[in-house]
């Protein structure tokens, strides 16, 4: 047996005790796990900080880094959206629908647990509660499989949301992590059918690619964020440039900053200026068409794969285009499905960009950063479904449910 099935095994078995845990018992372990998170915070940081020292020695991205970097004010920020889970509605046990049919049978579709929800992602210890604690309240047992990266951060989260989850009566396995951080891990954890019933792959395009392609369990699509802003001819400057400035420079090294604007060719030379000037103070590296290297200074050459790629950094692909339809057209080939947006003053504009566009997210005047479980109100999401089946968007409690059909007779044959 090898550790990733003696893993399921734990999950299975703390999966069929822990569905039976009440709200009130669910929400008694997430209020101990965020107390303990802000208890414990000197012992976090520190595990935190050695991840931090190998990855500067590794020779990771700045922009990386923040997304590892754990600090007294983002575990505030984890705790905080610990007990915002507490205040939300528990999604399990609802009745979505039900009807009596002709035979006076009694037909109801009932939200329940996934069962065991695994997870591989990347440098980023946060996912390691958020995703735990999703899963939690909404009676899922969890499997954790973060990157290398954040092993120590993530064997410290795992580790204080065990010991609380123990102190309230309820399974310690309800939460594991494997510890290994190999590739074979990773492909053991995509194989174990019988084991987990839902996989969700969170982080780049080449960690999603691998999953969907070797993964012999469901799997979930999400994460992959080659997201765009179009600025239309009528679009207000002043607004625009703050849009765009908060879409790529609040957090780069996350899935739903922009990674491509394009700009219509009657605002280009007013706006182009100005969003440089900008972008200036943040040191953003552009790449983009002739038409905008012959406005603006210092625009290296965009290729295909510059208008292709997710880069997490503080660099940005910039396009001048003649039309709406010209816009439409390159984000349709280049997208991954994530989010877009159009900062326009035209409502004819904004509904066909709206309706043209099948993004998971399609925003009119806001920033891209907004596609977020958080922000959207769900408390918090386990990742950002780009496919169409079960879930997509920002995955909150409902997506981590499934349904079942309870039917009620007195005696009815066919």
């Amino acid at each position: 047996m090898n550790g990733l099935t003696e893993l399921g095994q734990r999950a299975k078995e703390a999966a069929r005790i822990f569905s039976r845990a009440t709200t009130a018992q669910k929400n008694q372990a997430l209020e101990a796990i965020a107390h303990e998170i802000l208890q414990r915070r000197p012992f976090i940081l520190q595990a935190n900080q050695q991840d931090l020292e190998a990855a500067q020695q590794n020779g990771m991205s700045k922009s990386m880094q923040d997304r590892l970097r754990l600090t007294d004010e983002r575990l505030e920020g984890i705790a905080q959206a610990v007990l915002d889970l507490v205040r939300l509605p528990d999604p399990v046990g609802q009745v979505l629908e039900g009807w009596t049919r002709p035979n006076g049978l009694k037909i109801e579709k009932v939200r329940i647990p996934l069962g065991v929800v695994a997870m591989i992602y990347e440098a980023r210890p946060n996912v390691t509660v958020d995703a735990a604690c999703l899963c939690l309240k909404t009676s899922n047992v969890c499997i954790l499989r973060g990157g290398k990266e954040a092993i120590h951060s993530n064997q410290a989260l795992a580790g204080v949301m065990r010991e609380a989850l123990a102190a309230c009566g309820l399974p310690a396995d309800s939460v594991l992590l494997v510890e290994d951080t190999s590739r074979a891990s990773a492909v053991d954890l995509m194989n174990l059918r019988g084991y987990v019933d839902v996989l969700i792959p969170r982080g780049g395009k080449g960690l999603i690619q691998s999953v969907v392609e070797n993964a012999k369990v469901p799997v979930i699509e999400t994460g992959a964020g080659n997201c765009h802003i179009y600025v239309d001819a009528s679009a207000d400057l002043e607004m625009a440039v703050a849009v765009c400035d908060n879409a790529k420079t609040s957090r780069p090294s996350v899935c739903n900053a922009v990674e491509t604007i394009l700009v219509h060719r009657d605002i280009a030379p007013d706006f182009l200026p100005l969003l440089k000037a900008k972008l200036d103070e943040h040191q953003v590296e552009l790449r983009g068409c002739a038409r905008t290297a012959s406005l603006i200074p210092n625009v290296s050459p965009a290729t295909d794969e510059d208008y292709a790629t997710e880069y997490d950094d503080y660099i940005l692909a910039l396009r001048v285009v003649d039309s709406l339809d010209e816009a439409i057209d390159h984000i349709q080939r280049y997208s991954t499905g994530h989010s877009e947006a159009i900062l326009t003053n035209d409502l004819s504009h904004a509904q066909e960009f709206t309706s043209r566009l099948d993004s998971a997210a399609v925003y009119v005047n806001a920033s891209t950063r907004f596609t977020d479980g958080g922000e959207f109100g769900f408390g918090a999401e386990i990742g950002i479904s780009t496919q169409k089946l079960h879930a997509r968007g920002p995955m909150g409690l409902n997506e981590l449910c499934s349904s079942k059909y309870i039917i009620t007779g007195s005696g009815q044959i066919r």
